[in-house]
């Protein structure tokens, strides 16, 4: 509609109304993806690029899902005290919306205020804006959780999910607009099988295998 209004004012603002159109058109595409099926596979829940992989504590917000007294809950992410997190960063080119990484419940959504630093520095994952999911996965003691991350751009964070929902790895469940982040926390002793600087395709690439005991991967840019 706004394109039309500049047209009728200017065909020079019409075009760049038209250009415009077209992009926001190209960056809500949701184009069909093929979701490896197997228990255990973790796959990238975002497109983009992995920009850190390091060995963390999950986020504040989760702190309650660990026992009373630091008693082991049985849930091998929530009891360890740190677990490895693998970021995927998303500029305003790749597609933003967001897939589940697991088959599994989720037990809890949290959304978190926050700041809007760029968001493919570390410190992004605890002070920027998100919204934060936490799922049992299906068929295994442990949890998983991921994390949408607004950035400098990207000011709306769309999540659909709830606590009791139950999940398929692939299925859509939100969006963040205009470059952003996405990071996954794997349980312990998962490791990643990517590598940073590699390029994730969501609801597709293998990110994890709770079944396997490869080690973490190396890469070489060729």
């Amino acid at each position: 509609v706004l394109a039309l209004v500049l047209a009728l004012v200017a065909d020079f603002l019409g075009f760049i109304g038209l250009v415009l159109t077209l992009w926001c058109v190209y960056f809500f595409r949701n184009p069909p993806r093929i979701t490896p099926v197997r228990e255990g596979l973790i796959i990238s829940p975002a497109d983009g690029l992995v920009s850190l992989i390091a060995e963390v504590p999950l986020p504040p917000e989760l702190d309650d899902c660990k026992g009373k007294d630091g008693a082991p809950t049985g849930d091998s992410l929530c009891d360890a005290s740190t677990v490895t997190r693998v970021s995927i960063f998303l500029n305003v080119f790749d597609v933003h919306v967001n897939r589940i990484p697991v088959d599994g419940d989720i037990t809890k959504v949290v959304y978190h205020p926050g700041k809007f630093l760029s968001a493919n520095l570390d410190k992004a994952s605890l002070e920027n804006e998100r919204s934060t999911v936490l799922m049992k996965v299906k068929g295994q003691n442990t949890s998983v959780a991921f994390v949408q991350i607004a950035g400098l751009v990207a000011r709306r964070i769309i999540c659909k999910l709830n606590a009791g929902q139950q999940v398929k790895a692939g299925e859509l469940y939100g969006l963040i607009r205009f470059g952003s982040r996405v990071d996954i926390y794997l349980p312990p002793g998962t490791a990643p099988l990517v590598a940073v600087g590699q390029r994730m395709v969501g609801g597709e690439t293998v990110m994890a295998d709770l079944a396997s005991a490869e080690p973490a991967r190396a890469a070489e840019l060729v």
